[in-house]
């Protein structure tokens, strides 16, 4: 089953935060009436405005949250037989994905549909996308030897779903942003498709429509609210948070059906009675939003060792998921037994992360740049100004 990550920032790299990063206020020069002496001296030349700083805090959120996600990737071929391992899991999935939307959505908040954001969503969501969608069957078929595996970009395969869905959330954000009332409406279209089995795996549009209340959430949120979420007695409430979610999953984890994290299925799909579905999409929705708000309370706000590595997540999350499928191509995990136990749980996370660690640094995302940030000049027409 296909489950992920990112947002993605465009300050630099990531097709996240390029579409919508906050902008600096620029100081101000106060005018003074002209002089004579002024009106004949040359004009002086204004020094270059500073260049824009990236925010450390949203870099972190984002390094962390795809560790996070290439973690539990990397649990699901070792978690049967394991409570353990499988409550984390939920955990985990609870909150990695919304807390990526979320911020995902807290960064599209300028898209416009204007033909500067509409190059950046193509160049840096499309066609990432269309590549990448390619590569994975390629991928399938010679490596994991399905050979009736066919090229087709309607199917997202594993994680490329995330690509397809932040291009439908941002292309539909001016739309969000003129509703009076835009996460009531989101919560209801989650709620219709858990109870819609109609809905095809054309464009993973279940998951699309399930996880659209966090990418809404998203666009309604404002600097101070993080500034809230960031308090002291915020991050003190998290802890107990995330111990009671911890001891409930370990209750639930062999009772709980791990579709309800996917969101990629309805309830009727699942074998559960219809009126389950809006029930769980509610219920899911709110314990998603407690853990990402207990999740975003601990990130470090001041720069940090792997602070950088945030703007390469997007080269992370989309490498990360050959080194997880051929893995098990390769049948590692039925191999080597051990990686089955304690010891091995440890071995995998710490692999996982590491791994995902090299591939958000500067040396991978310059070599994969002509995929995940394309110069494509060509392809688009100049605007009146410049030309």
């Amino acid at each position: 089953m296909s489950q992920a990550p990112s947002e993605i920032q465009r300050a630099p790299i990531t097709p996240e935060s390029r579409e919508s990063e906050p902008r600096h206020q620029q100081t101000l020069t106060a005018s003074r009436a002209p002089s004579p002496a002024s009106e004949t001296a040359p004009a002086r030349t204004a020094p270059p405005a500073p260049a824009k700083r990236r925010d450390a805090y949203f870099d972190n959120v984002k390094y962390l949250a795809i560790v996070l996600v290439a973690v539990a990737h990397a649990w699901e071929p070792v978690m049967d037989g394991s409570r353990t391992t499988r409550a984390l899991y939920m955990v985990v999935y609870t909150f990695h994905m919304p807390a990526f939307i979320l911020v995902s959505g807290y960064f599209s908040r300028s898209f416009d549909m204007s033909s500067a954001k509409v190059k950046r969503l193509v160049t840096g969501v499309v066609v990432p996308y269309v590549l990448f969608e390619t590569a994975y069957s390629l991928f399938k078929r010679y490596a994991g030897g399905v050979h009736d595996t066919s090229i087709t970009l309607l199917d997202p395969l594993f994680l490329t779903w995330f690509l397809i869905a932040l291009f439908i959330w941002r292309v539909t954000t001016p739309l969000w942003q003129s509703l009076r009332h835009p996460l009531p409406v989101a919560l209801a279209i989650a709620a219709l498709a858990s109870v819609t089995p109609g809905i095809t795996d054309d464009l993973d549009l279940q998951r699309v429509c399930q996880l659209l209340p966090f990418f809404v959430l998203g666009l309604l949120m404002k600097p101070e609210h993080f500034q809230l979420i960031r308090r002291r007695e915020v991050r003190m409430l998290a802890l107990p948070l995330a111990a009671g979610a911890l001891a409930f999953a370990y209750w639930a984890a062999p009772r709980m059906q791990l579709g309800w994290f996917y969101r990629s299925n309805s309830a009727q799909e699942m074998d559960f009675q219809w009126w389950t579905g809006p029930v769980m999409t509610l219920a899911m929705f709110g314990c998603a939003l407690l853990l990402t708000i207990a999740f975003l309370a601990w990130v470090p706000r001041r720069h940090m060792w792997f602070t950088a590595l945030g703007a390469g997540t997007i080269c992370g999350y989309l490498l990360h998921g050959f080194l997880v499928k051929g893995a098990g191509y390769y049948g590692l995990f039925d191999r080597y037994e051990w990686l089955t136990g304690p010891v091995g749980l440890v071995v995998v996370s710490l692999v996982a992360a590491v791994a995902v660690t090299l591939l958000c640094t500067p040396p991978v995302r310059r070599v994969l740049r002509f995929a995940t940030e394309p110069d494509m000049n060509w392809a688009f027409r100049r605007s009146p100004v410049k030309r």
